[in-house]
């Protein structure tokens, strides 16, 4: 006799719908998007961006044609257009269209409150804006800026669940922008319950270190889903807002490719072949050692073979490194003038990290090169700290890498810091390292170059002298001893 057996049917696994944000790099943080007919709290002090963010997630849904609507408690609605219109969008004919409806429910400075009120007028109004246009998207700014006229927490709280409530009810995917806990002292303190509320919790800081301010965005909790749990730095172009993340958990570079010729004489040999496609490469050394002028010979190598190479420089103006590349014969002038050449410096503490990896990555996506320069990286710990390097470097390369870009990188290292490499930590995604060194010998400084590592080739590990000379660097052949790999 068959014995009747029962089966236990897996529940598919628990998904959320998602709405994209439009934001560069924040849907990759997110996962996604922000959750569809539910709250996501935006908080943050001021500065931090709290009202942009919003603003152009309305914008650019209403670009996708779906109707949203923003309800502000804290800017006139001819204030929040001129911000708009800063980034290029363009708010009047989005309310023209039909597509985006501005609500202002400022409280004039001289109104006289009298008697109990609440948010059902407001509701009243919203309801039917919601209506006219068929919305189902909205950012709420500042509520706290209205509700603290109720000078009462539980009535406060009270008044947040019954929006939070009717929001849900009527279907709306939300935003809500309130100030950080941190910036308000004992008054905000009563707000953190909204992070319990809400479903996504997003929150935004500006900090200055060593006298340079950054802006960061952290994922504080997701209710069903998962999310960069990491601080990013982001920033504001003349577009909007870009985030910069790295979130993947599973590398996504492309393999090394064909050998590429350094433009020095005799040192494809000692590489068996040149720089690798797609690799990056550190060329260390201190002060006087050819760094700048090995980097160079490459420019010009690259620009020969007539493809695009972007140099981002944080110690020379294009004049000053043009005059100094005269003496070895290396013609700059040319190479930009080719077209085939972009050329960005910039003081490393002139702006946070966020803003150099925006003007580095626009150049990126505009330029297209194949190739990026980085002259030197030693100069990027003014961008506020190592770490604040790090961060910086760390994200430039691995962008450059995942799109197959050459990388080559300078650094400045003491005169004895023999065992130095990067000084960042940052040698782990450095595929060849290139060590310059002046050696006093026999009442002289003699230049000489070595070769520490190069991964997936064998190369040449004698230490080679080399000179600089007026067509350019000369490295003195020796024969190759041992190989490494």
């Amino acid at each position: 006799m068959l014995q009747e057996t029962s089966y236990c049917i897996a529940e598919p696994p628990y998904s959320i719908e998602k709405i994209s944000t439009g934001i560069l790099g924040m849907d990759e943080v997110l996962s996604g998007g922000i959750p569809k007919r539910a709250l996501t709290l935006l908080s943050g002090g001021p500065g931090t961006g709290k009202t942009i963010i919003g603003l152009e997630f309305l914008v650019k849904s209403a670009m996708s044609g779906n109707p949203c609507i923003m309800l502000t408690f804290e800017e006139r609605e001819h204030v929040l257009r001129g911000y708009a219109n800063s980034f290029g969008w363009n708010l009047q004919e989005c309310e023209t269209k039909g597509m985006l409806g501005l609500i202002s429910a400022r409280v004039q400075p001289h109104a006289i409150i009298s008697g109990s009120f609440d948010l059902q007028g407001i509701l009243a109004i919203l309801n039917h804006k919601i209506k006219e246009i068929k919305a189902d998207r909205i950012v709420i700014d500042a509520p706290d800026v209205f509700l603290r006229l109720l000078n009462n927490v539980n009535k406060e709280r009270n008044e947040l669940v019954i929006l939070n409530e009717w929001l849900s009810n009527a279907g709306m995917t939300t935003i809500m922008t309130v100030k950080s806990a941190s910036h308000l002292g004992n008054f905000g303190a009563h707000y953190e319950f909204l992070e319990y509320m809400a479903d996504c919790v997003i929150h935004l800081d500006q900090r200055v270190v060593d006298q340079v301010a950054t802006r960061r965005l952290r994922i504080v909790k997701y209710r069903g889903s998962g999310f960069g749990r990491n601080e990013y730095p982001f920033g504001m172009t003349d577009k909007g807002v870009w985030i910069i993340p790295i979130t993947q958990t599973n590398l996504q570079h492309r393999a090394l490719g064909e050998s590429l010729p350094t433009g020095v004489k005799n040192m494809d040999s000692l590489l068996k072949g040149g720089y690798r496609r797609a690799s990056c490469t550190l060329i260390s050394g201190s002060s006087g050692s050819g760094k700048t002028t090995f980097i160079c010979s490459f420019v010009v190598s690259i620009i020969k073979r007539g493809e695009r190479l972007l140099y981002l420089n944080f110690e020379e103006s294009w004049a000053a490194l043009v005059s100094c590349m005269t003496s070895p014969g290396i013609d700059l002038e040319s190479a930009l003038k080719s077209g085939l050449m972009k050329y960005i410096s910039a003081m490393p503490e002139s702006q946070g990290i966020e803003e150099h990896l925006i003007q580095a990555f626009t150049a990126i996506n505009e330029f297209n090169p194949k190739h990026i320069v980085v002259d030197a990286i030693s100069a990027c710990r003014r961008m506020g700290s190592s770490h604040a390097a790090f961060d910086y470097l760390l994200r430039l390369i691995d962008h450059c890498k995942q799109r197959g870009i050459t990388t080559l990188l300078t650094n400045l290292t003491a005169a004895n810091a023999a065992d130095e490499i990067t000084g960042i930590d940052l040698s782990s995604v450095i595929d060849t390292v290139i060590v310059l060194r002046n050696v006093e010998r026999d009442g002289a400084y003699v230049r000489e170059v070595g070769i520490i590592k190069c991964r997936g080739r064998s190369h040449s590990n004698l230490i080679h002298q080399f000179m600089i000379t007026d067509s350019g660097i000369v490295v003195t052949e020796k024969e190759v001893v041992n190989v490494c790999y």
